[in-house]
């Protein structure tokens, strides 16, 4: 597993050009892919040439940024111009974007190369890419286990070499979540650091685009390259967006660590609970001050959250009507036919599931007993990590409850499916910047995930503890064998 500086370094030293390092990456998808499943679409010649272009400028003695000839893999939610977007959703199925989206052009400026689009729960609607219309991923480290979700395809493609990194995009969990379950590092940026514009919204107050990797050093460097203010999102925060690689330091002196106590108890893995609690000594050996933090309400942030994105999505999933884009049935006897059949026929279950709770909850007589109360509840949980940021610089948790289950185990339980979110959903919920990085391993060889969270614009403080703990540690170093 090459990093991104050690391809960069490739390349300049002309040890490897870019086609050769793009020509690997499609012969390991050509080998692997047919037992994990991360990519809906690959994207061969449209890579080559973005690579033949960086090698004709290193041929021409042009200095070339560090992320120029680097291969990425786009979670199939976020629009590539002229290549197929289908959010893994049958609506969506033959739809070609006519625009690029600001973080794929950002890929675009710096030199990167796409090397596909990769496979998600429908419309990002799940926790374990079963959800997808199209195949079920499996996870690396056991192919009969899941990947998580909804980021599934792009933390499976990283974690099975097929891509050094990857984009995948966080509602409640879906980069941190994946990563976890793949053994690799996930990071989820503060809510309007990173543009949305030409990512398919599934909860516009929740969605946010970031990266996967396999160091915390790569995750810094590519979140540099795709954050920044822009104009086309209205949500979008004017930050100055600082070297994030400059934060790396191997000390944790003088940082204060909060473990929020809510996360551990009834429902956690004893295996998971032990690492988290090892990893947590580990940073006490680093420097850091540990302190218990308890954040009441964040329990809390399941229930708001399965009020608040459903209602969101129902809004934004309006717009597939059969009228304007995406698939329309072509028999209808009346407009209201082909609506309903349109809709019926290209949503799954679980976005036709998600659809009628947020509608319901939206609906005249509800609005203000589920909508407005969940959204008090979130100013509440915003309320907990504000009084818990007075007294520690990050915070950290087990990511998710359990490792990676079986495929096929949860699918008839929606409910035991939502909570594998459960200490992910509050950083969403309050906007806040998270990360998940490998921190040990279970009996059965699956891997297990920290989550560290920041302060509102504070990824300098999550990027330094997350690379204090990585660099004392060889979680990192282990590599699913395939």
């Amino acid at each position: 597993m090459a990093s991104i500086r050690e391809l960069h370094n490739q390349l300049v030293t002309k040890e490897r050009s870019a086609v050769e390092i793009t020509q690997a990456y499609l012969d390991r998808i050509q080998a692997v892919d047919g037992q994990v499943n991360s990519f809906l679409l690959v994207t061969a010649d449209h890579a080559i040439q973005q690579a033949q272009a960086v090698d004709a400028k290193i041929a021409a003695g042009e200095e070339i940024g560090l992320l120029a000839g680097i291969p990425i893999a786009v979670k199939d939610n976020i629009c590539t111009q002229n290549i197929r977007t289908t959010c893994a959703s049958r609506i969506l199925e033959n739809f070609i974007p006519p625009y690029e989206s600001t973080v794929s052009q950002k890929l675009i400026d710096a030199g990167m190369v796409t090397i596909g689009k990769t496979n998600m729960d429908e419309f990002a609607m799940g926790g374990s890419t079963e959800t997808s219309a199209f195949k079920k991923t499996s996870n690396p480290w056991n192919l009969d286990c899941v990947p998580g979700g909804s980021s599934g395809g792009s933390a499976a493609a990283v974690s099975a070499g097929e891509s050094p990194v990857s984009l995948g995009s966080d509602t409640g969990g879906s980069i941190r979540q994946p990563a976890a379950f793949c053994g690799i590092v996930g990071m989820k940026p503060t809510y309007g650091l990173v543009s949305r514009y030409g990512l398919v919204a599934f909860a516009s107050s929740l969605d946010q685009i970031g990266p996967f990797s396999t160091t915390v050093e790569d995750s810094a460097l590519l979140l540099g390259a795709i954050a920044g203010y822009d104009a086309k999102d209205s949500t979008s925060l004017k930050v100055e967006v600082p070297d994030y690689t400059q934060y790396l330091k191997t000390d944790l002196k003088g940082k204060k660590v909060g473990v929020i106590q809510e996360t551990f108890g009834e429902g956690l893995d004893p295996e998971v609970e032990a690492a988290t609690r090892a990893a947590i000594e580990k940073m006490k050996e680093l420097g850091a001050e540990i302190i218990d933090i308890s954040c009441p309400r964040f329990r809390y942030g399941i229930s708001a959250y399965y009020v608040i994105a459903p209602c969101e999505a129902s809004a934004n999933l309006a717009r597939y009507d059969g009228v304007r884009y995406g698939r329309r049935v072509e028999d209808a006897d009346n407009l209201l036919d082909m609506y309903k059949r349109t809709r019926a026929e290209g949503f799954g279950p679980e976005v036709k599931r998600r659809i009628m709770i947020g509608t319901y909850a939206l609906s005249a007589g509800y609005y203000d007993a589920y909508y407005l109360k969940a959204q008090k509840v979130r100013t509440l949980i915003k309320q907990d990590f504000e009084a818990a940021f007075g007294m520690v610089d990050v915070l950290v948790s087990p990511t998710s409850p359990t490792t990676a289950f079986k495929l096929g185990e949860k699918l008839a339980d929606p409910l035991s499916m939502y909570l594998d979110d459960l200490m992910t959903i509050p950083v969403n919920m309050a906007g806040l910047p998270g990360l998940s990085l490998p921190c040990g391993m279970d009996s059965k060889g699956m891997p297990i995930g920290l989550q560290i969270v920041g302060n509102v614009l504070r990824e300098d403080q999550v990027f330094h503890a997350a690379y204090a703990y990585e660099q004392a540690t060889d979680w990192h170093k282990n590599v699913a064998k395939l």
